[in-house]
């Protein structure tokens, strides 16, 4: 048996000590009664309590609560306008349970803060049935006998936390109750609300942007006072009394730590230096084990990670049960917010940073290190690799393996799907050659570039929304460890690896071939993924593979990957304005000015893409460091998330998925691209809209099968136009015009 029922008591019993005590604050309408019935601002409040005005109006919605001095305080006011101000008669509403000669002459009309400790007189139970369910068994490794509860806010968890209060009514949404956004927000109409927490034991969402005042900016606008000076005080704060964590993704998952992220006065404030300064990459730089701060970290046993102390330190002590004691934070002046998946956020004001990684959080996962760190963690939450599973001869819950899932070992790759400095390559002698599945990086040769193209005034850069989302979709990969085979008959439905000769396959000069990333023609056997034959085969031609890595146990492993990123994708667009129902011209007008519209919801976009691009990277994670030796195993081969297989899955779907639609329009309009870089594709153009070429059938709908512009996964929108002989010039130079036509660097500006 678990200890649950005991922790639940203590809990009850620290909710109840609270009520005897009169701890446990009037309802939050009734705050704003009282207040308004002295005629006292919010303003004033806050001035005499020693707090901001955001704090006062927190405590009034009921988001956040006093604690110490200042709830004693906040409730003596309370108590003395209960009595100069009492509530108005309800006949309506039924007796309190006690007698009146019980509670005194006139306790019928007195309000709860004026009720003398230990009289139940107004007072509404505390919901605890309604705060007590019942969820799926979480996976452990440890034995359990009985699924999972979900308790309690964590504030009532020890006997020493302060008891969150009862709520007597519904809270109302939380979009209702939000204050005016910052100035720094010119968004439209939302469509829903950006974050909104709904499980009770994180009342005050997922995470809080520090400064250095102590005022933590949470979610929907919410300030909370954190009194904290040092970080092990910070992160007692944070698993104590903040209320911040985030429910788990997935029924047999985790639910999420707490995320603090610190501004450079918060750092400095909690002893941190306000900078990192190294040879090394600021990114890569930690606290020397030295530092006051590690020590004290250390000293009050908690403990880091084998990362250290860097920009993104996670501090945590070994879980009691199934509690986790894990706090997650984020320094800014570290660099911890990268800005090329995160444009200008860590310049941003506090709330509107709390605003920017709440709705990322809401809507991907709570940020847990870089985006590609994110990416992979997300996989990890919405296909656990465990599950609680009742055992047949002692009727115990005990941890099994999640069906779908990568399970808890790592694996290793069949050699062809290994880095060349791999232990598997190194260690066998391995000279087989290796799988070249990777993006297009294809400029067309200028000799084949016909007069009439060249006498078209523009180049236009289209670029496919999030490619190798959209090939994620439906994927079925590889779950087990590689067999090998010989002589093998292709199976278009069975993933792995294939060894054959693809040279023989023809396919248009003036379009990249679908087998390599430089899209040249293949001279001999190579090794592809199963995505890769499969379209040879379609074009027609008979493959007769030599010999295959393959996988017997299979499943579509990204499918709830992909469509939560999706559905975030798709959501913050419409948060810009860029929706489904918007015509093709419709489209093209407001995609150009979306990112002008709300740079916050702007920046989120942007994360969202750099979390696709980076978890996929993160599948292959290769060695870092200059002490590495080749033949060593690095610490990205510990996770049973390192598959270059499952990886190389995704881009050759993607390019296959490029060159179909290369092939139609070719097809359909007679047109050949100028150049191929990853997902953008330039072509040469008689007007400077992508509607001067794409294809479009007589009744005005896009024709199936090419390029469509849409604001979803795999759809296409404008990257870029640059005149027609900018483009040839760049291309007799040797460059890539798909690179730079929208100016800068796309592939860096995209986030890989």
């Amino acid at each position: 048996m678990t200890d649950e029922p005991p922790q639940l008591f203590t809990a009850i019993d620290s909710l109840l000590a609270a009520v005897d005590e009169g701890t446990v604050l009037p309802a939050p309408a009734e705050r704003v009664r009282l207040r308004e019935a002295a005629g006292l601002t919010q303003a004033a409040v806050a001035q005499a309590l020693g707090v901001r005005v955001p704090s006062i109006i927190a405590w009034e919605a009921g988001r956040a609560e006093p604690r110490g001095e200042r709830l004693e305080a906040y409730r003596r006011l309370l108590e003395g306008l209960a009595h100069r101000y009492p509530a108005p008669a309800t006949p309506s509403a039924p007796a309190p349970p006690p007698s009146r000669d019980d509670a005194g002459p006139g306790s019928a009309l007195r309000s709860p803060a004026a009720t003398p400790p230990g009289t139940a007189a107004h007072r509404t139970p505390p919901p605890v049935p309604e705060t007590e369910t019942l969820s799926a068994p979480a996976p452990a490794s440890n034995v359990v006998s009985q699924p999972e509860v979900v308790k309690t806010p964590a504030g009532l968890v020890a006997p020493d936390m302060e008891p969150v209060v009862p709520v007597e009514a519904p809270v109302a949404p939380v979009a209702a109750a939000r204050p005016a956004r910052p100035a720094t927000s010119r968004r439209p109409v939302a469509r829903k609300a950006a974050v909104s927490p709904a499980d009770p034991r994180f009342p005050h969402g997922p995470l809080a942007v520090l400064d250095g005042d102590g005022s933590a900016y949470g979610v929907d606008g919410i300030v909370l006072d954190c009194p904290a000076s040092t970080v092990p005080e910070l992160v007692e704060w944070t698993l104590r009394e903040s209320g911040l964590g985030a429910a788990k993704l997935s029924r047999y998952g985790k639910d999420s730590d707490p995320l603090v992220v610190l501004t450079a006065a918060a750092a400095v404030r909690l002893g941190l230096p306000e900078r990192l300064e190294g040879h090394e990459q600021r990114r890569s730089l930690r606290l020397p084990e030295d530092h006051p701060v590690v020590k004290q970290v250390l000293k009050a046993k908690w403990q880091l990670t084998r990362r250290g102390f860097g920009p993104w330190a996670r501090i945590y002590r070994k879980a009691q049960g199934t509690q986790r004691q894990c706090v997650q934070l984020a320094i800014l002046s570290w660099d911890a917010l990268d800005e090329r998946s995160w444009p200008g956020v860590a310049e941003m004001e506090p709330a509107d940073i709390a605003r920017v990684l709440g709705t990322y959080a809401s809507r991907v996962i709570t940020p847990r290190g870089s985006t590609a760190v994110s990416g992979l963690e997300l996989m990890t939450a919405l296909r656990p690799p465990t599950k609680a599973v009742r055992d047949a001869e002692s009727g115990n819950w005990v941890s099994g393996h999640n069906a779908g899932s990568l399970g808890t070992e790592p694996v290793d790759p069949a050699p062809p799907e290994a880095t060349p400095e791999h232990p598997v390559v190194v260690n066998s002698g391995w000279t087989g050659g290796f799988l070249n599945e990777e993006a297009y990086q294809w400029v067309r040769p200028v000799d084949l570039l016909s007069d009439e193209e060249c006498l078209l005034p523009f180049a236009v850069g289209l670029d496919l929304n999030t490619a190798f989302l959209a090939a994620a979709a439906r994927l079925t990969v590889g779950l087990s460890a590689p067999d090998h085979f010989h002589a093998p008959t292709f199976n278009p439905k069975i993933p792995g690896s294939w060894l054959v000769d693809l040279s023989h396959v023809e396919v248009d000069p003036r379009l990249p071939s679908p087998f390599t990333p430089d899209g040249t023609r293949p001279t001999g056997p190579a090794w592809y993924q199963t995505h890769t034959v499969a379209y040879a085969q379609e074009l027609g031609s008979n493959v007769q593979p030599l010999e295959a890595y393959l996988r017997r146990e299979t499943g579509a492993y990204l499918d709830p990957w992909h469509d939560r990123l999706k559905a975030a994708y798709v959501d913050t667009l419409a948060d810009l304005g860029v929706t489904k129902d918007l015509d093709d011209h419709q489209f093209l007008a407001v995609m150009e000015q979306h990112k002008q519209v709300d740079p916050a919801m702007a920046a989120v976009l942007a994360a969202i893409k750099a979390t696709v691009k980076g978890g996929v990277g993160k599948l292959r994670e290769r060695p870092q460091g200059k002490a590495y030796k080749e033949g060593e195993r690095w610490p990205a081969l510990q996770r049973p998330t390192w598959r270059p297989d499952i990886r190389a899955a995704v881009i050759s779907k993607a390019r296959v998925n490029m060159h179909r639609k290369l092939n139609n329009m070719a097809k359909m309009t007679g047109l050949f691209p100028l150049a191929v870089l990853s997902d953008c594709v330039v072509y040469p153009s008689p007007g400077e809209s992508p509607l001067d070429f794409l294809p479009y059938a007589a009744s005005g709908k896009p024709q199936p099968g090419g390029f469509r512009l849409g604001p979803t996964p795999g759809l296409a929108k404008l990257e870029g136009v640059q005149s027609m002989l900018w483009a040839v010039d760049l291309m007799e130079q040797g460059f890539n015009p798909a690179r730079h036509i929208k100016g800068g660097d796309a592939v860096l500006d995209e986030g890989e």
